[in-house]
């Protein structure tokens, strides 16, 4: 049975490798995500390690921010804390750091140096120590206000040399430096744009003065924390200990593990959307491949049924037979992990120069197989190819030994397909009351639930039923293959009904990825106008000025927007980071939007109770009359606010919104409070939109002009209207699309491949027909134009069975951002065209090859054929 096993394996291996190739694809993103993001931990781990102080003083922020809506404020310390730390037994040194990342730096031309998304950009001080991941590679340091070293990946990427200009565009203000020196990174360089500068320059000119700051008690120039270095003999605990003592608890300390471990974690939000975005191609990859795997195992058994039958009429039990398919199965399996793995390996240094190329420069020969690694591979690989080819291999074992008298294939009509209707119905009603549950759902994690379960249990309804489909909806889909290609046409609709099961199945893979295509785009079109109704419904500004990346920027730039020719009214709103108290006794953290009082001139907001005036009051608050409900607030309720640098405020709730969608003013509640009030308890903030309305008799396009004029210095911010603000909204769906859309081509890729070798399975099987086909007259070209249209009704059933699922899928999802308040309803009946027509090409594309073949067989032999 072995010789036996392994003989059939190899004599099918052109199949084989086909279905392989699933195997390949699903293990190698598993296995390239893991190793490329164990390689990154690694080679960060050990540059947290090396560089990090023995002891860092920081300052005690109250709560993890919410880095979407930042207030753009730098925490600080006063300089004085390192001489206090000085003092303490066991430090050997100390150096003030001065870091900040929300700042704009240009060159000469007024062009950013650092990249618009990525890593960001980063102004430092400049001090030389034995942790220091970068040295002086040319120039000399800078030695005073006006003078920067620039780090030599981005001198290289932008052609600056020593004595060119740049522009640091900052917080407190923009300021003019020159380039006297180039620094090298030593280790990894994490893609960063990093300007060095003097550090009492860059405590200066980085940093925004404390109020509260006393000149004379060195107060003035504040630092963002302080390293401190051990003295021999002196562990990082016990300095820790030490250092905390003497400042009595009111700054964070932490050892040099704490900081490597603390930025190993913010390091590991980025690399978990690779590693999510990788297991998701590899997920997709594992779902079609088994459908795949099972229709090449299925054909493959059909075809053999002489030769099993053959076996038992030898005296091979069901068991054996069972077993020697399931051993074919692991031979693919182990020979498709095997080749997945080092495609993983492939894919993980392809992945490793992308990162070059975006300016983090890791070491491909640093790259980190864990031993995690090669088992994950090998337990996806065999485990889906196990899985798939079980139920063939069941059906394999009840060949009977008289099968091996005939020319037969195992015939399963009758019963099964009785079971599968009931089968079919049975998961489709409880699909549909899934999604009934998921409209009817007042609470958006409730009614993600019910979609997940609703998209599930009408997927495995329409595998499950699919083959009952093919003989009415093919009937229809084929009708009129004769009247335009006459016989031949007659022949590929035919061909399509005669195995409903495996047509069925061939259409179910390609369906999965067009369901999936169909649901995102009606989900996204639905967005998009959900968002634009909420544009036209809310915003009442002529223009707003706000950043590329939504991210704050300086004071500046709104003095800027004031001295505009034409400027009749200008808000300000900027976020606030807040953890809220709620009355149920829950702490929630979110963030308001603060905005000055003129805020109903620049929007028309929808009260349910108070109004603009009384939630932008002194001490006041407004939030969304949902989560109000949702938490048993009412108007004239009392929340306890604690704001991120750890000031407490008890605000009066002073008007309840309509608004569903958190729009402009924060995260979750919808939470807004009047710029008097951020003031008070969080000052200093930067501006994260500046709404402009035009004065009396000045044109808008007028205004437009002198606002793109006056902010020219300003490459950061961009002036837009109503509908440049709608398309940069779109412009974010979009993004988020076209990645789903990658996910799902690898689905349809795979799914092309297994259309593709059920046709070449069908030619080999009908290998017979086609000679007794060209024999009587059918020409090379007709039998091509046979097999192509066959491969086109197959694909165009799947599109079709897709489509209506997608569109099923995607009002569920509908019904999920409802609850967001996104109500609007779209199709865009162009994705959904562009799925029929793009399946058409699937379907001539799959055909090409095993048409081909058919076309190129030797009539005699193919006769004589067993």
């Amino acid at each position: 049975m072995l010789k036996a096993t392994l003989r059939s394996f190899f004599a099918h291996k052109g199949r084989m490798l086909l279905s392989a190739l699933a195997v390949v694809l699903s293990v190698a993103f598993v296995s390239g995500s893991l190793i490329f993001s164990d390689t990154v931990s690694r080679t960060f781990d050990r540059l947290f390690a090396s560089t990090a102080a023995d002891v860092a003083v920081s300052p005690k922020e109250a709560f993890e921010q919410n880095r979407g809506f930042s207030s753009g404020l730098v925490p600080t310390l006063p300089a004085s804390v390192a001489e206090d730390v000085a003092k303490v037994p066991g430090v050997e040194d100390v150096h003030l750091d001065v870091e900040v990342d929300n700042l704009t730096v240009t060159d000469a031309e007024n062009e950013p140096l650092g990249r618009t998304t990525g890593p960001p950009t980063i102004a430092t001080n400049w001090y030389v120590s034995d942790r220091s991941p970068v040295e002086l590679s040319d120039g000399r340091e800078p030695a005073g206000a006006g003078e920067a070293l620039l780090d030599k990946d981005t001198a290289d990427r932008k052609d600056i040399g020593i004595g060119d200009k740049l522009n640091v565009i900052a917080q407190p203000g923009t300021f003019e430096a020159e380039v006297v020196g180039i620094a090298k990174f030593t280790t990894t360089n994490p893609g960063a744009t990093v300007v060095y500068l003097e550090t009492a320059a860059a405590q200066r000119q980085l940093l925004e003065k404390p109020e509260s700051a006393d000149p004379e008690a060195g107060d003035a120039a504040p630092a963002t924390s302080v390293s401190v270095d051990a003295a021999p003999g002196v562990s990082d605990a016990q300095l820790k200990k030490r250092v905390k003592e003497a400042l009595g608890g009111e700054y964070a300390v932490q050892t040099a593990d704490e900081q490597a471990k603390s930025a190993a974690e913010e390091l590991g939000t980025f690399l978990d959307i690779i590693k999510y975005v990788m297991l998701g191609f590899a997920g997709i990859a594992v779902l079609v491949g088994i459908f795949l795997i099972v229709n090449t195992f299925s054909m493959l058994i059909a075809q053999r049924t002489r030769e099993l039958g053959l076996m038992r009429a030898l005296g091979a039990d069901r068991r054996q037979v069972r077993r020697s398919v399931l051993t074919e199965a692991l031979l693919l399996g182990l020979a498709g992990s095997t080749l997945g793995l080092l495609s993983g390996i492939g894919l993980a240094a392809g992945l490793i120069e992308t990162m070059g190329l975006l300016g983090m420069n890791l070491d491909a020969a640093e790259m980190v197989v864990s031993w995690l690694t090669p088992v994950l591979a090998y337990a996806v690989g065999v485990g889906v190819t196990f899985v798939a080819a079980y139920l063939p291999a069941r059906r394999a074992a009840r060949v009977s030994p008289m099968a091996a008298l005939a020319d037969l294939e195992i015939a399963e009509v009758g019963r099964p397909m009785r079971v599968r209707a009931v089968l079919g119905s049975v998961l489709g009603v409880l699909g549909a009351a899934s999604f009934v549950l998921c409209a009817t759902a007042d609470r958006t994690r409730d009614s993600a639930v019910y979609l997940v379960g609703g998209v599930v249990l009408t997927m495995l309804a329409v595998v499950a039923a699919g083959p009952l489909l093919v003989r009415p909806v093919i009937r229809v889909l084929g009708g009129w293959f004769p009247r335009i290609f006459g016989s031949v046409g007659a022949l590929s609709q035919r061909n399509a009904l005669r195995n409903p099961r495996r047509t069925g199945a061939t259409a179910v893979a390609l369906m999965v990825g067009l369901a999936l295509v169909g649901g995102m785009s009606v989900a996204a079109a639905s967005m998009t106008k959900s968002f634009d109704e909420e544009i036209d419904r809310t915003l009442g500004a002529d223009f707003l000025v706000q950043s590329d990346n939504f991210g704050p920027f300086p004071r500046e730039v709104t003095e800027r927007v004031r001295d505009a020719e034409g400027v009749g009214l200008v808000v300000r709103q900027r976020f606030a980071p807040l953890r809220v108290t709620l009355p149920d006794g829950e702490k929630t953290s979110t963030s308001a939007g603060a905005f000055d009082k003129e805020l109903d001139k620049v929007s028309r907001l929808e009260y349910a109770e108070g109004d603009t005036g009384a939630a932008l009051a002194p001490g006041h608050v407004g939030l969304q009359r949902q989560f109000a409900r949702d938490h048993g607030i009412r108007m004239g309720s009392t929340l306890e606010v604690e704001f991120s640098n750890g000031k407490k405020a008890e605000l009066t709730v002073g008007a309840l919104t309509k608004q569903e969608t958190s729009g402009g003013f924060g995260a979750a509640g919808g939470f807004f409070l009047g710029m008097q009030t951020l003031e008070e308890y969080l000052p200093g903030g930067q501006e994260a939109v500046v709404f402009v309305n035009a004065a009396g008799g000045t044109d808008v396009d007028r205004l437009r002009a002198s606002l793109e004029s006056g902010l020219a210095d300003f490459p950061q911010v961009k002036v837009r209207d109503q509908a440049d603000f709608k398309e940069l909204i779109r412009e974010q769906i979009v993004v988020l699309l076209y990645l789903v859309f990658a996910l799902l081509g690898l689905a349809i890729v795979i799914a092309v491949l297994g259309v593709v070798n059920t046709l070449a399975l069908s030619v080999v099987e009908r290998t017979r027909e086609i000679g007794m086909l060209r024999a009587i007259g059918l020409s090379r070209r007709q039998t091509r134009r046979m097999i192509r249209l066959e491969s086109v009704v197959i694909a165009v059933f799947g599109a079709l069975l897709g489509l209506v699922l997608g569109l099923a899928w995607g009002a569920g999802v509908h019904e999920v951002l409802a609850l967001e308040g996104m109500r609007a309803f779209a199709i865009d009946w162009t994705v959904q065209l562009a799925v029929v027509i793009g399946s058409v090409l699937v379907g001539l594309l799959a055909a090409l090859l095993p048409a081909l073949r058919a076309s190129r067989l030797n009539v005699l032999a193919a006769i004589a054929h067993e």
